[in-house]
Order: C-alpha cells, then sequence, then structure tokens
C-alpha cells in the first residue's frame, strides 16, 4: 500500500503519514509490556499537497491542522496499524464530506389529488362516528 484512499480521488500518500508504535496499554500480561503494538497515526494537513484547497480548508475548520488517529484494540502490530489507518481515513472522509444542497421541489397532481382523498375519506370516517342528530 503506497498511499491512503480517502475517496474516489483523493489519496494521501504514506510519506505525508507519521506512524508512531508504542506500548499499548491496559490489561495484557507479559505480552503487553515486551511489544509495542499500539500505534499512532499523524497526517499534517497544512503540509500535504494531497488534498484541494477546498478539501483542505473543510479538514482545518472541522477537525484541525493534524489529524490523529489511534488504534492498540489488537495484539498484533500490523493490524493495529491497519485499523488506525483506517480509522483516520474515515475522520478525513467525514470532514471533507459535504451534503448535496436541496433543490425546492412541488408535490405532482397525483400526490395533491391522493393528499386531498385522503382527508375527505379521514373526515367521512370521524363524520360517521358522530351521534345521529334526533338522538339526543
Amino acid at each position: 500500500m503506497e498511499s491512503l484512499r480517502i475517496n474516489g480521488g483523493t489519496r494521501i500518500p504514506l510519506s505525508d503519514l507519521v506512524i508512531r508504535a508504542s506500548r499499548s496499554s491496559g490489561p495484557g500480561g507479559q505480552h503487553a509490556n515486551m511489544t509495542s503494538s499500539r500505534i499512532e497515526v499523524s497526517f499534517d494537513v497544512r503540509a500535504s499537497s494531497a488534498l484541494s484547497p477546498g478539501q483542505r480548508a473543510l479538514v482545518l475548520e472541522r477537525v484541525g491542522p493534524v489529524v490523529r488517529a489511534v488504534s492498540q484494540d489488537a495484539r498484533s502490530q500490523s493490524r493495529n496499524r491497519d485499523l488506525a489507518l483506517e480509522r483516520l481515513a474515515d475522520r478525513i472522509r467525514e470532514a471533507i464530506h459535504v451534503d448535496p444542497t436541496r433543490r425546492a421541489t412541488k408535490p405532482s397532481r397525483s400526490a395533491k389529488r391522493k393528499r386531498v382523498e385522503s382527508k375527505v375519506k379521514r373526515g367521512q370516517v370521524k363524520k360517521e362516528r358522530r351521534r345521529p342528530k334526533g338522538d339526543w
């Protein structure tokens, strides 16, 4: 893997990422004390040319100048590396995501007709529930 795929056209070269390994915290006995299985991945947004200016601005605004992801879930350093890279890609993907603008639409004729018909039908049901006029 030479680059981290964010979405269709956006890829971040692994040379732009800083990957550090350290000892994992928590239980694990002697194995946890001997291996550096915790992985932290950092991405400096300002120093990278992988993002377009618009994407860079979005990431800086939403996440900050440095995006980090940490994994210490697995015993294996390589599995934690893969998990940390996935988490970093998810954070960047969420930061550059822009919801499409909503286009106002009007209801169709059939939708209007169905709406009115259902209102008339509901009114008839309520009308039939009433007490007859002469039964007071």
